[in-house]
């Protein structure tokens, strides 16, 4: 840019900048529709209690022993088609690194490997003076950073062991001995607990499938531990866990046989009460689907009757008491339909998510009576060791003593294999581009809208040069879109630009150039903001992942559901299109521009609707690939992604699916945040840029890195004209 088209052009952004702040909100006005931040999430959770309406009708509909045993062979193939293969039972190189001795008990402190590389630092709780074999428990512990070596789990552990159980308690991956991102100079993790699970677990996500499949495969092989022993008897082996614990005794439960009795504590709730109060919880909770294959908590517990299952509770839990008392009568439905009625319990105290002397006291006398071994069920205080006695490892830490395999290194295979397929697949070029927007209509859970309602017209303001036009339009869901349109007052285009940016189009309006720079060129703009942009987000929904601003949460309901939030977008980017053709018909074309990580909307929505002429992508990032390769990427892009797409496709096949449409990509940024070099842009593109190339309109497909983001709007002024 010369000097004189530079001071031009800080003149014209300088006369924008300084007119009046232009109100572009329609929800100040529109007070019915108040609870629109919301409008996301309750989507989401809308789509999830439909999708569990069928389930609640063929459950009424079960009567017999017959239907029940039905049941149950659907609901464990499900279960293990969802949660995916199961990694191959490699040895578990079992390490004792020590033995602690007590007066009645000792510790073995042990190190197993659940996959090859990926250690499990654990204890081994065992009486002395067994006589034959003893019953054993398998302890999966909850959201505790020093795990089972808090106080509250030590003193359950010691009081089972002190009745004479065998007792197995492991570090689940990101705690205790196992974090996944500690750092030695704060000397702990960057991240709680719960983070620790779901940060990574998004990029298992990425890959197709719930995090959960290692945490379930950590507590199987510790099964395979317990049987290894001379003291343990294979037919008498229980399960007992709280909160994230009681969630894996009710998953590991519900699949493997060789567990007798379960206890899950504080967890079973069902998903009517769970959506409307904490929501989903962190992503090994979450498995791919559930609901949209109409599963619900209590079929954790009905899949394993006859088998002794005691629904452990406590009235002020966070995991609703109406939905575990729900889900407790209709377990025991089944249990009474196969004869066992008594082997279903429940206990219940007034208390909040924790583990009481009340509820302990019922788990002692359960697992007493199921896995015979008789004996007082009194809770008694007891000696507790200190955090660094029951380390297994040197240093406290297996990063800085064994190191090995983490979540993120073992899912960077699996995608690193995945990529290579993917490869393979545009090979063969005309089928791949056939299939990618099928399979982006699958995996997104894109539907194309069947009614869109008529607009609601809200007023204009005049200003000097160019006019405001605000609408609603209907939105996919109970929620109605907001549109700003900007027309010139000296209109001399025949395309209108629809712009979306991530920061919602007040932003756009007010605190960016490019929209009112493409109305000073004449250009007809239109602003919108999406479900949690702008005046539509972000709600009150937090939850117990949320990551610099980001709630992962609202991500996991649409994994559940099958319905992402990109598919949502997509559809409402398509929906704002329509209102585009049939009430601005004076317009020939459209050409869409996103700002940031809404470029994975928008793609989406160019690929499924074919008016949408041209599209410029300013700062989105380059695949959902390089998200799930990266170990810190930005959680921004979480909501942006499409779970499981890149076992099928990713951005850059969307890309090449609408060639030979014009396309302009302005300063890519890498997943963890940072502007990407030419030559990572190149490789990422290539597909999509040899598909231009064969069908010689290399000039449609263009990548600009570095440009200033004050000459962002020239940038692209030029390509428009």
């Amino acid at each position: 840019m010369n000097t004189r088209v530079f001071i031009t052009y800080l003149l014209l952004w300088s006369t924008v900048t300084l007119q009046a702040q232009d109100d572009v909100s329609l929800f100040d006005f529109w007070t019915y529709e108040s609870d629109v931040e919301n409008s996301l999430y309750k989507t989401l959770a809308s789509i999830a209690l439909e999708q569990l309406e069928p389930r609640n009708e063929e459950i009424h509909q079960l009567k017999t022993k017959e239907n029940w045993i039905e049941r149950q062979k659907v609901v464990k193939s499900k279960l293990l088609n969802i949660i995916g293969p199961l990694p191959e039972k490699t040895p578990l190189n079992i390490q004792v690194t020590g033995i602690i001795q007590r007066e009645d008990y000792r510790v073995e402190k042990l190190i197993y490997e659940s996959q090859p590389g990926f250690y499990v630092t654990s204890a081994l709780f065992i009486p002395n003076n067994i006589t034959g074999k003893a019953p054993a428990i398998l302890n999966p512990i909850g959201h505790s950073p020093n795990s089972f070596r808090r106080d509250v789990y030590q003193h359950k552990i010691i009081n089972l062991v002190k009745k004479g159980f065998v007792v197995l308690a492991y570090d689940p991956i990101g705690q205790g001995e196992r974090l996944q991102y500690y750092n030695e100079d704060l000397g702990k993790s960057k991240f709680p607990t719960n983070h620790e699970h779901s940060y990574p677990g998004a990029q298992c996500y990425i890959a197709g499938y719930s995090s959960s499949k290692h945490f379930i495969w950590d507590g199987i092989r510790g099964i395979d531990v317990l049987l290894s022993r001379p003291e343990v008897d294979p037919t008498r082996l229980g399960m007992n866990g709280i909160s994230g614990g009681g969630n894996m005794t009710a998953f590991i439960g519900a699949i493997d046989d060789r567990i007798l009795a379960t206890a899950p504590e504080c967890w079973i709730t069902n998903f009517n009460y769970l959506l409307k109060s904490e929501a989903p919880q962190d992503s090994e909770q979450n498995l791919v689907k559930l609901i949209y294959n109409g599963l619900d908590h209590p079929d954790f517990i009905e899949v394993r009757a006859p088998k002794p299952t005691l629904i452990m509770a406590t009235t002020r839990d966070f995991f609703s008491i109406q939905g575990t008392r729900e889900s407790f009568l209709e377990a025991r439905k089944a249990y009474e339909a196969l004869g066992a009625k008594e082997n279903l319990q429940i206990t219940e105290d007034d208390d909040r998510h924790t583990s009481t002397i009340k509820n302990r006291e019922a788990m002692y006398a359960f697992f007493q009576k199921h896995l015979n071994n008789p004996g007082d069920n009194k809770d008694y205080e007891v000696e507790l060791f200190s955090e660094e006695e029951l380390f297994s490892t040197k240093t406290g830490q297996l990063a800085t003593s064994l190191k090995g395999e983490t979540m993120y290194s073992l899912n960077k295979k699996v995608v690193e294999e995945q990529m290579i397929a993917l490869k393979e697949s545009r090979t063969n070029t005309n089928k791949h581009l056939l299939e990618t927007r099928s399979s982006a209509i699958e995996l997104s859970g894109f539907s194309f809208p069947e009614k869109f309602g008529k607009s609601i017209f809200s007023g204009r303001i005049v200003n000097d040069g160019y006019q405001l036009e605000k609408y609603l339009i209907q939105g996919s869901g109970n929620y109605k879109l907001p549109l700003a349109l900007f027309i010139p007052e000296n209109e001399t285009k025949e395309e209108v630009i629809l712009l979306l940016h991530e920061k919602g189009k007040n932003f756009a309006a007010n605190n960016d150039n490019l929209a009112k720079r493409l109305v000073s060129s004449g250009y007809t703009v239109l602003l919108a903001d999406l479900p949690d942009i702008g005046e539509m987000g972000p709600g009150y929904l937090k939850g117990d992942t949320y990551i610099q601003g980001v709630s992962y949460n609202k991500w996991f309901a649409g994994i559940l559901t099958g319905k992402s939030i990109v598919g949502l977008r997509a559809e409402d980017i398509v929906r704002i299109n329509h209102f585009i053709k049939v009430d601005l018909p004076r317009y020939q074309s459209t050409t869409a521009i996103s700002v940031g990580v809404l470029g994975s909307e928008l793609l989406h929505a160019a690929t499924f609707d074919q008016n949408i002429h041209k599209v410029c992508l300013i700062q989105p990032f380059l695949s959902y690939s390089d998200i799930a390769l990266t170990r810190d990427y930005q959680p921004s892009y979480i909501h942006s992604v499409v779970p499981g797409a890149i076992t099928k496709y990713d951005l850059p096949d969307l890309i090449a699916s609408i060639s030979p449409k014009k396309i302009l990509i302005i300063n890519s940024l890498e997943a963890n945040g940072l502007n990407a070099n030419e030559q990572k842009i190149r490789e990422i593109m290539s597909f999509p840029i040899d598909i231009y190339n064969n069908k010689n309109t290399t000039n449609n497909f263009t990548i600009e890195s570095n440009i200033h983001n004050q000459a962002i709007a020239e940038r692209v002024l030029s390509w428009l004209e």
